[in-house]
């Protein structure tokens, strides 16, 4: 089949939307996609190919100079807060009119719509070629933390338009089990199968470690991440800490690091190694969204790709699925002295712990997920005429809403 993919990320970092594009081309299909301000250097791979389409929005033309980062006085600090939630639709709105315009003309079998940035575009392209639109949704949208003013009525407005839109996707695709029990639960969809953001295998040996030089957040420094915590957990804590990202600069302005460590980003090797080296990984997240509740988050499955235990928020599915495989130790977000103790507890079992973690890379890693994704698409292809979805995975009913995940 030849697919297009639509997604409002720039793709060189992007692990999810790469993974997923090789694993189908290594199925034997084709991937084209329209991503966002991608970069001129990039190479996706065999069998892919890309397109770009700016990130301009009518409070800033493509490659302005962005306000965030520089130091602002209150009142444009104020001016900012309240205008974001405009300037992010506008700029989204006119990804997705570029997106669309880029792809109207090219011939492919089905669309795959990554995130609610890309379903409007995705399925009005989808309609007009008479192909079946498969969506990819990477968090409850719905439940997203938000670091501007309360948008009650366009959040309302955006459901309704996921739902309908959703409803005429012939597969949904998300992230982990918690997200997709939110979606059957909001919009009764009987479509959906979770394909985790996994990662392969490893391919070398892993080192000999028998107890822990460190903990290391990997991932961005922003608002609602628990930070603040892991900051004054850093004051006693026997074992350094290291974050390591991309920043939010109007927050990192604010942040006070304490005993941290603080570092630009890192390529996903890098972090690999750097994690092997240290030999703890800090998932950590803020109660008080649902999509934090229901996140499955890139750092827990590169955690166990790396083969290291882990100290996690208990917060829903991440303190969960933390507790069920014994992968760590989880701590009371906001209790700095439970952060400490969590990670004392993972030095002092150090050794089973991290057996465990192995142990568990069969079932969390890439090629469980790839087949899931691989079967979508076979679905998709001997799904009867005139169905309009495929129902779950393994259901012989496509209506159906037996789940076999």
């Amino acid at each position: 089949m030849r697919i297009l993919m639509l997604v409002a990320t720039s793709l060189a970092t992007d692990t999810r939307v790469k993974r997923e594009a090789a694993a189908l081309v290594d199925a034997g299909h084709t991937v084209h996609v329209v991503g966002r301000s991608v970069p001129e250097d990039f190479v996706a791979g065999p069998g892919i190919t890309t397109s770009s389409v700016g990130t301009s929005s009518v409070f800033r033309k493509e490659g302005g100079t962005s306000l965030q980062g520089r130091r602002l006085p209150w009142h444009l600090r104020l001016a900012r807060w309240v205008l974001l939630p405009q300037h992010s639709k506008s700029s989204f709105t006119r990804w997705a009119s570029g997106a669309y315009e880029d792809a109207r003309g090219r011939e492919f079998d089905v669309v795959h719509a990554h995130d609610f940035t890309a379903l409007e575009a995705g399925e009005r392209l989808a309609r007009e070629h008479d192909v079946p639109l498969v969506y990819d949704t990477h968090e409850y949208w719905p439940g997203r933390t938000r670091s501007h003013r309360p948008t009650p009525v366009q959040r309302w407005r955006e459901a309704r338009v996921e739902k309908r839109l959703g409803d005429r996707a012939a597969a949904v695709i998300t992230v982990g089990d918690g997200v997709a029990d939110a979606l059957r639960r909001d919009y009764s969809w009987p479509h959906i199968t979770v394909v985790r953001n996994s990662f392969p295998l490893p391919t070398s040996p892993d080192p000999e470690l028998t107890s822990p030089t460190g903990a290391l957040y990997a991932g961005r420094l922003a608002p609602f991440r628990d930070l603040e915590t892991v900051a004054l957990a850093s004051r006693t804590s026997s074992v350094p800490i290291e974050l390591r990202g991309p920043a939010d600069e109007s927050w990192l302005d604010t942040f006070e690091p304490e005993q941290l460590t603080v570092s630009p980003p890192e390529s996903v090797d890098e972090v690999t190694e750097r994690l092997r080296r240290l030999g703890i990984s800090l998932v950590t997240m803020a109660p008080g969204w649902e999509n934090n509740v229901l996140a499955m988050p890139n750092k827990i499955f590169h955690a166990v790709h790396a083969g290291v235990p882990m100290v996690v928020s208990d917060v829903g599915e991440i303190a969960r699925l933390t507790r069920e495989l014994g992968l760590g130790r989880t701590y009371a977000p906001g209790d700095a002295q439970s952060l400490v103790a969590a990670l004392n507890e993972v030095a002092a079992d150090y050794p089973a712990v991290r057996a465990k973690v192995i142990a568990a890379r069969d079932e969390l890693s890439w090629p469980r997920d790839a087949a899931a994704l691989t079967e979508v698409y076979q679905r998709l292809q001997s799904r009867p005429s005139g169905s309009s979805t495929l129902g779950e995975p393994g259901s012989t009913d496509p209506s159906g809403s037996e789940d076999d995940e």
